[in-house]
């Protein structure tokens, strides 16, 4: 038998498992799809939905005139979208894009229902509030590594962040692109590093070679 959507968003959100939200859970939540490269929302859109993300992974970015995209952050299993709730709460339109970066599954409450949840319910609204004050301290920070942070740290950083059993299955375009640098500059700095025996590039992968190496680049002044 299926679970019902308040068990599965209380296994991955355990601080909304109050049982008057289970309920309205259960009577006013969808469950939605997207596969992977499907447009969640883009920029300009009026936001309708709050998605509890439960599998996959969405990648929200904002983009210049000339194309160029800089990643704000991803949400995973167990996260939401910090800039929807806002835009609902603020009754603004998407400043950024969300992409399906793999096929995602969801559970999203409607614009009505996030806004009476956040008047009738102290778990949703502490849910919600968190999810801002968490997000934008990561992003504050993240603005922070783009304007003071030498690049051979932010992405020594980053490929211990990202590595999966010693691998970043990522292109150096995807890397760039998460960083906020241009591709041909994370490509000379990954040389670098392979150079200096920290890591071995493959196509569309890093295999990391000596993370204590790549740590003490975190340390340079």
């Amino acid at each position: 038998m299926a679970a019902r959507i308040s068990e599965v968003v209380t296994e991955l959100f355990p601080t909304l498992a109050t049982p008057s939200l289970r309920a309205e859970v259960d009577a006013h939540a969808q469950t939605v799809r997207v596969p992977a490269g499907g447009f969640i929302c883009m920029e300009g859109e009026a936001c309708q939905m709050l998605p509890l993300v439960t599998a996959g992974t969405v990648r929200v970015f904002v983009q210049s005139d000339e194309g160029r995209e800089v990643t704000l952050y991803r949400i995973r299993p167990g996260e939401s979208c910090v800039l929807t709730a806002s835009c609902l709460l603020g009754e603004a339109v998407f400043p950024a894009f969300a992409v399906a970066e793999t096929d995602v599954r969801a559970i999203v409450g409607r614009l009505s229902d996030v806004r009476a949840w956040m008047d009738t319910s102290e778990a949703w609204r502490g849910f919600v509030l968190g999810l801002i004050a968490r997000r934008f301290a990561e992003v504050i920070g993240r603005m922070e590594d783009l304007m003071f942070r030498r690049l051979d740290a932010r992405l020594a950083d980053y490929l211990l962040d990202a590595a999966i059993g010693g691998e970043v299955a990522r292109t150096h375009e995807q890397i760039a692109t998460d960083l906020g640098s241009a591709r041909a500059v994370v490509s000379r700095h990954l040389k670098t590093l392979e150079q200096n025996g920290l890591v071995t590039l493959d196509r569309s992968r890093v295999t990391l070679r000596d993370t204590t190496g790549l740590r003490a680049l975190l340390q340079r002044p």
